[in-house]
C-alpha cells in the first residue's frame, strides 16, 4: 500500500476521478439505451448515500457504548442486535461485533475479495477492495495501522478478522474519553467509518465540535 493509498484514502485522486468519469459515461449510456431506469438508479444510489451507510452503524455503537444490556446483546449475536434497529439485508445476513480494548485492537479485511457489512456501513472504500490492504493487512497489520495513522501500545493486541461471504464484521471502537453525559445522538457523531472497520478511532468529542 502506497502512502498515496493511505494516507489520501478519504480523498478523490486524478485515477479515482478518471474512474468516476467512466461510471458516469457507462451509467449515461446504459440509460440512453434503455438497460437501465434512471428513477430506480437515483433511488439504489440514494439508498446506499443517504440511508444505508456508516451512519447506521454509529448508531449501533453509540447505543453500545451507553447501554450496557444492548452491549452484550449485541457482543453475543450481533445480527439479531442490529437487526433490532432494522438494519438487515444483504451483506448484513451473519454478522461479528468485536470489541475495543485498551489491551486489544481489532481490524477487518477481507483477503478474497471485498466482503463488507453493508447494511450498517454502506458500501466499502476503494481503500478497503484494493489489494495492497487486502494483503498487508494480515501480514503486517500495525504497519497499516501506523500509515492510518492510528497508533496503538506496543503490549497492545492487534486481531486481524478475514471478512467472508458467511461473516461479516463489525468493529465496536473504544468510548472516548470526555464522552461521559453525551446522548446517543451525540456518541454516535464520534463514531467513524474506518473505527468500525478497526483502520480508525472513534474521535474525541472536541473533535467532533
Amino acid at each position: 500500500m502506497t502512502q498515496d493509498e493511505t494516507h489520501h484514502h478519504g480523498h478523490e485522486t486524478s485515477e479515482l476521478s478518471e474512474t468516476a468519469l467512466r461510471v458516469k459515461a457507462l451509467e449515461s449510456l446504459l440509460v440512453e439505451k434503455g438497460y437501465v431506469d434512471q428513477a430506480a438508479l437515483d433511488e439504489l444510489i440514494d439508498t446506499y448515500k443517504n440511508r444505508i451507510g456508516p451512519q447506521n452503524g454509529a448508531k449501533v455503537v453509540a447505543k453500545a457504548w451507553s447501554d450496557a444490556g444492548f452491549r452484550t446483546w449485541l457482543l453475543e449475536d450481533a445480527t439479531a442486535a442490529i437487526a433490532s434497529f432494522g438494519f438487515t439485508g444483504r451483506q448484513g445476513e451473519h454478522m461479528v461485533a468485536v470489541e475495543n480494548t485498551a489491551k486489544v485492537h481489532n481490524m477487518v479485511v477481507c483477503t478474497l475479495c471485498s466482503c463488507y457489512p453493508w447494511p450498517v456501513l454502506g458500501l466499502p472504500p476503494v481503500w478497503y477492495k484494493s489489494a495492497p490492504y487486502r494483503s498487508r493487512a494480515v501480514i503486517d497489520p500495525r504497519g497499516v495501522l501506523t500509515e492510518f495513522g492510528v497508533a496503538i501500545d506496543e503490549d497492545t493486541e492487534v486481531r486481524v478478522w478475514d471478512s467472508t461471504a458467511e461473516v461479516r464484521y463489525l468493529v465496536v471502537p473504544m468510548r472516548p474519553a470526555g464522552s461521559e453525559g453525551l446522548s446517543e445522538l451525540e456518541l454516535a457523531g464520534l463514531v467513524t467509518r474506518d473505527s468500525m472497520i478497526g483502520t480508525g478511532l472513534a474521535l474525541a468529542p472536541e473533535a467532533q465540535s
